[in-house]
């Protein structure tokens, strides 16, 4: 059991922290969903009734979609642009493990590059595949949570309901979309830039305490 926390101890601590982090949201959105309800005059719901409201999938998906998109997008644009001094970037004067070519005949290869062929062109990009998936997933649940909380919403001010051909164009939507992706493009930023100048010791995100500004990478 020590075994496995050792080997996977960045894993568990930040599974950990998102479900403190979830079950905090949940609770919290809980409550503030009732509040809203009772003002408007209508009864509060059960937990499980929350779990499936559009205050919580908004809320939640509206996050995720713009760190999967973050991540995505850092992963893609690392392969051919750098950034000089930064840890977060690839080295200008020499060849990085990354870029060769898999061999099949290199030890312990996973069983997609020793099987070869389109599984190994597959996943050659699994990982990006997967963010981008991972994005259009959270984006498509973003927007059905938001559409269902905005029709809830006008169900409470006696308006009309609004469709989701409307509801896509609509600068709300885009809005709580922007809103997010500008703080994590800007986050991302920060630690390619900060990584120039500061350091820490001991974090793989940083070069060596010791190591000139100019030098690129880790």
């Amino acid at each position: 059991m020590k075994r496995i926390f050792v080997e996977n101890g960045l894993s568990i601590a930040f599974v950990f922290l998102f479900l403190v982090s979830i079950t905090g949201q949940f609770f919290t959105g809980y409550k503030e969903y009732n509040t809203e309800r009772i003002e408007a005059g209508y009864q509060p719901v059960e937990y499980h009734q929350y779990f499936s409201s559009g205050h919580f999938i908004e809320a939640t998906f509206e996050n995720w979609e713009s760190e999967f998109l973050q991540m995505a997008l850092f992963v893609v644009l690392t392969i051919f642009l750098k950034q000089k001094g930064s840890s977060e970037s690839k080295a200008f004067d020499k060849k990085e493990d990354v870029d060769r070519e898999p061999s099949s005949l290199r030890r312990h290869a996973p069983w997609p590059v020793r099987n070869g062929g389109w599984i190994l062109a597959l996943y050659k990009h699994s990982l990006t595949i997967a963010l981008f998936v991972l994005f259009i997933i959270s984006f498509m649940l973003h927007f059905y949570g938001s559409l269902k909380e905005e029709n809830e919403q006008r169900m409470y001010d006696h308006e009309q309901m609004q469709t989701a051909s409307d509801f896509i164009s609509s600068s709300k939507f885009w809005f709580e979309s922007f809103q997010n992706w500008q703080s994590e493009f800007l986050s991302v930023f920060a630690i390619i830039a900060l990584s120039i100048f500061l350091r820490q010791q001991g974090s793989p995100q940083s070069k060596p305490v010791d190591a000139p500004d100019s030098v690129t990478g880790e």
